[in-house]
């Protein structure tokens, strides 16, 4: 085999299936925080700026 035909295969391998498994990693990625049972947790991630911290009171109060 030489170098021209194991160049030309690697190509084809990454037109065709690379490009589909990236392509399905990238939609999984960015579905993923939208499926139906992640409610309670993206409520809690987007409420946990507003929480108050105890360790930021006790350097507030010196």
């Amino acid at each position: 085999m030489s170098s021209h035909s194991t160049y030309d295969a690697m190509r084809h391998f990454a037109d065709s299936w690379a490009l589909m498994v990236m392509i399905a990693i990238f939609l999984v990625l960015v579905l993923w925080p939208f499926r139906p049972g992640n409610r309670a947790q993206n409520d809690r991630a987007a409420r946990m700026i507003f929480d108050e911290d105890d360790s930021a009171e006790a350097r507030h109060d010196d």
